[in-house]
C-alpha cells in the first residue's frame, strides 16, 4: 500500500486528468486536477487479483448469481457499520447517481418538488432538474465554522408540494458526520412533511478518527417505511469507473415500488463491477480502507494548514471524506476573485462552490485524494497566488 506512488493517468481517458484542459483551460502537464471526486491511488490488491481473474478466463458474458455479491455487502456493513441487512432488499443500480435518479422517478411526479440540504453534492440539483421536477432549498445553519442542520427556519420554507427528501450523509462538500440527534431531527421532518428520505451514504467508510458515521437505518429504525438507503464501494475503493451502487429499502411497500421502475428502465449489473465490489468487501479491503484514511488524515493535515497560513482562507474542519470546503470570502472581494487567483494563478482546477447550491456562493471544494507531495504542491502554489495578501 504505496499511496506516495505517482500513477500517471493523463492520457487514459480519466475524466480527472484528461477534462481538465477542455474544461478549465488547465494543461495536465502543469495543471493540478483537484476536482473530481475519484483518488490517484491503486484500488486494494485484491480488487486488481479479482480482474485480473476475469481477463485470464477472457469471456465476459451476462452476469448470473449475485449471492456472493449480495453476502459480502451485507459482511461489510454488519463489519464496518454494525448495520444488520437482508439482501433481498439490496437492488443493484449503475452507480448512485442512477440510484438517485431512479428514486426520484419511483416516488415523485413532474412538478413535485424534491428537499436539497444546501451546499450539498452537485449531481442531485442536476439530476431532479433533469426529471422537471421543482427543488426545494433549505441551506445548512454555520456554527463555530461547521454546518448544522437548521430545522427550526426550514418549516417555513415547505410548501406541501415536496414528497423527497435527500440526504447526504457524511456530508459533501462540508465533510459533516452527523450525529445520532440530527438524523432523528432528519427523521422528524420527513414524518412531519410526508417524505421520503433517500440517505445517500457513499462517504461512510471515509471518516476520520474520533467521529463514526451512523448508517440513518440505525439512527431512526422507526421511519423504515419512508426511508431508501444508497451505498457503494466505488468512493472507498477507487473503482468509481465501475459505475455500480446499491439502493437498499428495508420496507416491503417500497421494494414492489422500486423494483417496477428498476424492472422498467432495463438496467442489469455490469458484472466487472459486481466481482470488485465482491473483492473490495473482505477482511483484505478493510485492511486497506483503515490504512487509506491514515493517509488522507495526513493529507488533510497538511492541506489545512496550508490553508491555515494564508490569510482570509478558511478550511471548514472535516469530519469526513477527502473534500477539503474552502471560504475565500475574507480574502477575495467575489467568488469570481477566488476562482481567478485558484485555477488562473496556481493553475488548480477545483469545483465552484456555487454549483453546490444556496451557501456555496464563496467556496471552493479541492480533492486532496492523491500523493503528498501533490498536496504539498498545491499548497505551495497556492500561497503563492495569494502572497499579495501575507
Amino acid at each position: 500500500m504505496n499511496f506516495d506512488e505517482i500513477i500517471d493517468r493523463r492520457g487514459t481517458h480519466c475524466s480527472k486528468w484528461d477534462m481538465m484542459e477542455p474544461l478549465y483551460g488547465l494543461s495536465a502537464n502543469d495543471g493540478l486536477p483537484m476536482w473530481v471526486a475519484d483518488m490517484d491511488f491503486r484500488p486494494p490488491a485484491v480488487v486488481q487479483l479479482a480482474v485480473e481473474r476475469m481477463a485470464r478466463h477472457g469471456i465476459y458474458g451476462y452476469f448470473g448469481d449475485d449471492r456472493a455479491y449480495k453476502n459480502a455487502i451485507c459482511w461489510w456493513m454488519m463489519n464496518r457499520q454494525g448495520w444488520e441487512l437482508d439482501p433481498a432488499s439490496i437492488f443493484t443500480t449503475h452507480g448512485l447517481v442512477n440510484g438517485t435518479a431512479l428514486c426520484i422517478d419511483t416516488w415523485t411526479q413532474p412538478g413535485d418538488a424534491v428537499v436539497l440540504m444546501t451546499p450539498v453534492y452537485h449531481a442531485f440539483a442536476r439530476v431532479v432538474r433533469a426529471a422537471g421536477r421543482e427543488i426545494r432549498e433549505l441551506p445548512l445553519a454555520q456554527e463555530d465554522g461547521r454546518y448544522r442542520m437548521d430545522f427550526d427556519n426550514w418549516h417555513d420554507r415547505m410548501t406541501g408540494r415536496e414528497k423527497l427528501l435527500l440526504l447526504c450523509s457524511p456530508h459533501n462538500p462540508g465533510g459533516r458526520v452527523w450525529t445520532a440527534e440530527e438524523l432523528r431531527g432528519v427523521a422528524d421532518f420527513a414524518e412531519r412533511h410526508g417524505l421520503i428520505v433517500v440517505s445517500d451514504e457513499i462517504h461512510a467508510d471515509l471518516v476520520f478518527p474520533g467521529y463514526r458515521h451512523i448508517p440513518m437505518a440505525i439512527a431512526a429504525p422507526d421511519i423504515s417505511t419512508r426511508l431508501v438507503m444508497m451505498t457503494a464501494a466505488t468512493k472507498t475503493f477507487n473503482i468509481a469507473g465501475a459505475h455500480v451502487g446499491n439502493v437498499i429499502i428495508p420496507d416491503q411497500k417500497l421494494r414492489e415500488d422500486f423494483a417496477k421502475r428498476h424492472a422498467a428502465m432495463g438496467t442489469s449489473p455490469n458484472s466487472f463491477g459486481i466481482e470488485m465490489v465482491t473483492a473490495a468487501y473482505s477482511p483484505e479491503g478493510a485492511e486497506w480502507v483503515d490504512a487509506l484514511m491514515q493517509y488522507l488524515d495526513g493529507n488533510r493535515k497538511a492541506f489545512d494548514a496550508g490553508i491555515a497560513r494564508i490569510p482570509g482562507l478558511l478550511s471548514m474542519p472535516l469530519e469526513a471524506t477527502y473534500l477539503a470546503w474552502v471560504d475565500g470570502s475574507d480574502a477575495c472581494s467575489s467568488g469570481e476573485e477566488f476562482v481567478r487567483r485558484v485555477q488562473q494563478n496556481a493553475r488548480i482546477a477545483v469545483n465552484h462552490g456555487p454549483t453546490f447550491g444556496t451557501g456555496g456562493e464563496n467556496f471552493l471544494r479541492f480533492n486532496f485524494a492523491c500523493p503528498r507531495p501533490m498536496v504539498e504542491e498545491a499548497v505551495k502554489r497556492l500561497r503563492a497566488a495569494f502572497a499579495d495578501l501575507q
